[in-house]
């Protein structure tokens, strides 16, 4: 999915700060999202929970973008051809279908419970299209940070369907990374876990998870408690490194459907701007050059039946460090 906002905003994400409180109970910090039309005055709205001002990654995993329920028998969801550099893009739908497209060739259906995942490391592009099929659109779109040294690796699409693993009262799909004996085959160029939970009504399940990593778990539907501290739909709750278990419980009288991610800590600086991942100002204004262009870096997309989505302004002003802040 692209990043569609007029004026993105540019950053330089760092890695995380150990502030030294590892030994303590966790504390977990509450993310809220904000709400970006992806488009026009019809466009699809997402909620954003990764970029923000108080985290810009959890791990690897460096931008979230949650969407749905929404009615789809209008315009549904319809993203045109866009660029992506230095980075992998993950889609994972609850409801719906999307026809994806890329330069790859690919021409591939994201189903729910079936994962996509795109490498765009030199440059690529792709659209996506929800199917006339589709009544109801409902999902997340996450983007992974490649690390300097794949950064401009090949395209590449892989696409896969997880089993269903039961662990008490909870239903778990591991897509990326291994949890609950479940492993994913999927190749990605960090250590990252990516899994939904579905948890039956006032469950609760507790999970053996790397302490190496730091988890983010966003919450789709229902109230959930994690580590003590309940979310909501659409929050993102995010726990520090050095926790080797996590308790997760259902308080709805409803199934939750949530989102874990987790991986360790990144510790190389990035800059994000728009659909493209860099390690200095230049290398973005080089990527935007070069999709404006129309360069062979980024290819065509054939069989959209439209054209491509063009490149917002840059900002006026070489981009400056930005990343996670240390925690109190």
């Amino acid at each position: 999915m692209s990043n569609a906002e007029a004026e993105p905003a540019a950053l330089t994400c760092g890695a995380a700060v150990d502030d030294g409180r590892s030994a303590e109970k966790p504390r977990v910090d509450v993310l809220t999202a904000r709400e970006v039309p992806l488009g026009g005055p019809r466009a699809l709205t997402v909620r954003r929970t990764l970029p923000q001002r108080s985290r810009t990654l959890i791990g690897a995993w460096c931008f979230a973008d949650h969407y749905g329920p929404v009615d789809a028998t209008g315009t549904g969801m319809n993203v045109p051809p866009h660029p992506h550099t230095g980075l992998q893009t993950v889609s994972w739908l609850f409801s719906g279908e999307v026809e994806h497209r890329d330069t790859l060739g690919t021409h591939a259906l994201i189903r729910p419970g079936e994962m996509n995942l795109m490498t765009g490391g030199h440059g690529i592009a792709h659209s996506e299209v929800s199917t006339p099929a589709t009544t109801v659109i409902h999902g997340v779109q996450l983007w992974v940070a490649l690390p300097e040294r794949h950064r401009n690796t090949a395209r590449d699409f892989q696409h896969h369907v997880p089993d269903s693993v039961r662990v008490d009262g909870a239903e778990i799909k591991v897509f990326l990374g291994t949890l609950a004996g479940s492993a994913s085959p999927v190749r990605t160029f960090t250590p990252l876990l990516g899994a939904e939970i579905v948890l039956d009504p006032r469950a609760s399940v507790t999970l053996t998870v790397d302490s190496a990593f730091e988890h983010g778990l966003l919450v789709d539907s229902g109230d959930v408690r994690l580590a003590g501290t309940v979310l909501r739909p659409a929050e993102l709750g995010y726990l520090p490194c050095g926790t080797d278990t996590l308790t997760v419980v259902n308080e709805s009288d409803a199934p939750a459907r949530t989102l874990l991610l987790g991986g360790p800590p990144f510790e190389e600086e990035i800059v994000m701007w728009w659909n493209f991942i860099g390690r200095s100002h230049e290398d973005i204004v080089r990527a935007r050059k070069d999709w404006e262009a129309g360069t062979d870096r980024f290819g065509t997309v054939e069989g959209y039946p439209g054209h491509r989505l063009p490149a917002p302004a840059l900002p006026n002003a070489v981009i400056t460090p930005r990343g996670n802040p240390p925690r109190r």
